[in-house]
């Protein structure tokens, strides 16, 4: 089972895909990708490889340690995301030559099911109520939204109002339907409290990142201000990087991506950090059909685990679809808003290797847009 070849695939729309070979022919994938730095990463698991050949691909935990830990520098987007998708290739490795799926040989199944939602209104929201009811035709019970358009650090209550008009469209046409609005770090901290004041009587399952990550200490004093779950985490990598959110409190549902934060195991010990807090786990995944298997992996061995997001229609994906690279797309075929457990084994998904090549002949350039202010300041996207 030593580890004889490492390849890279940066496949449109945004997406790179790792495939590690054994030399006894056993094949895994992982995604390692940051959104719009697919090249970076790449040359990070580039240098990852040169460590990792010739080691036994079922030494996870120590391959893991090797590649945080003998850098000196660690953590931080590129690095982890770069070992976030060589440690899924690694757990497919293994859970294929032992004929189990992931989450069998991390404990066992928690639940037989997980709820997945889906994207609505684009990076500018938009048509949001007629949205709402397309998703719910196509069996989803939960829906999230941008909350707004760019907005200054002090701006027009008139940008606040349109949000919630767009969420009351949303409640009028679909009373039951769970509605998440992702704030995306957008709204700065005194915007912020007035636009989750303004959406408290909406219901809403959860407000994401309300401001971002490294004004955590602002968590808290929007949980003493407002009584809506605050949601956040695609942002932090490592347990390092969840260690005081959790300590300091405010936060009700961490939302680590399996591959940005570490990989499976690391957000599976994520998660059990914030089992001890109390907090709930939904898993960041507006990536492609490797992150998403990871996560779900995650999920169905996770008590505190309790929705997916998955990027089937995100405005991301124009012109591609996930399924497009499974030879099993029926197992992301979800019933009335819900995935089935994944029983197949490894990651669970089969990789359709001949169009990943075809793709990656074709290759992308994503990059996040540059947002700007009315004024010409850079504003958060």
């Amino acid at each position: 089972m030593k580890i004889k070849t490492v390849e890279l695939f940066q496949v449109p729309p945004r997406w790179l895909f790792v495939k590690i070979t054994t030399e006894s022919g056993v094949e895994g994938w992982g995604e390692p990708v940051i959104e719009g730095k697919a090249a970076t990463v790449a040359a990070a698991v580039e240098e990852y490889a040169k460590v990792i050949v010739g080691r036994s691909a079922e030494d996870i935990e120590d391959i893991w340690q090797t590649l945080y830990r003998t850098g000196f520098y660690r953590g931080g987007p590129v690095l982890t995301s770069a070992l976030s998708g060589i440690e899924q290739a690694l757990w497919d490795i293994k859970g294929k030559y032992h004929g189990m799926p992931v989450w069998q040989m991390l404990g066992g199944k928690a639940r037989d099911r997980i709820q997945v939602y889906r994207w609505i209104g684009g990076d500018h929201p938009r048509d949001t109520a007629a949205a709402a009811l397309e998703a719910v035709a196509q069996g989803y019970r939960a829906v999230k939204m941008n909350g707004t358009d760019e907005l200054k650090w002090i701006d027009d209550y008139k940008k606040l109002d349109a949000t919630v008009e767009r969420v009351e469209a949303i409640r009028k046409v679909a009373p039951d339907l769970g509605i998440a609005v992702d704030f995306h770090g957008r709204v700065h901290k005194t915007m912020a409290r007035v636009l989750m004041k303004k959406l408290e009587p909406y219901g809403l399952m959860f407000v994401e990142e309300p401001v971002l990550c490294e004004n955590e200490e602002e968590f808290l004093e929007l949980r003493r201000a407002v009584e809506i779950p605050i949601a956040t985490g695609e942002r932090n990598f490592t347990r390092w990087g969840f260690k005081s959110m959790l300590r300091r409190g405010g936060v009700d549902i961490i939302q680590p991506d399996v591959s940005h934060a570490g990989g499976i195991l690391e957000t599976r010990k994520i998660a059990a950090m914030a089992e001890c807090f109390d907090v709930a786990v939904a898993p960041h995944c507006p990536l492609g059909p490797i992150a998403l298997a990871a996560c779900l992996q995650v999920d169905f061995c996770t008590p505190n685990a309790f929705i997916q997001e998955q990027s089937a229609g995100i405005h991301y994906n124009e012109g591609y679809d996930l399924l497009n690279y499974l030879k099993n797309p029926e197992i992301f075929r979800w019933k009335d808003g819900y995935c089935d457990l994944l029983t197949a084994p490894g990651l669970g998904v089969e990789v359709d290797e001949e169009y990943v090549r075809r793709m990656a002949a074709e290759g992308h350039d994503w990059h996040n847009p540059i947002w700007r202010d009315s004024d010409g300041c850079i504003a958060e996207w």
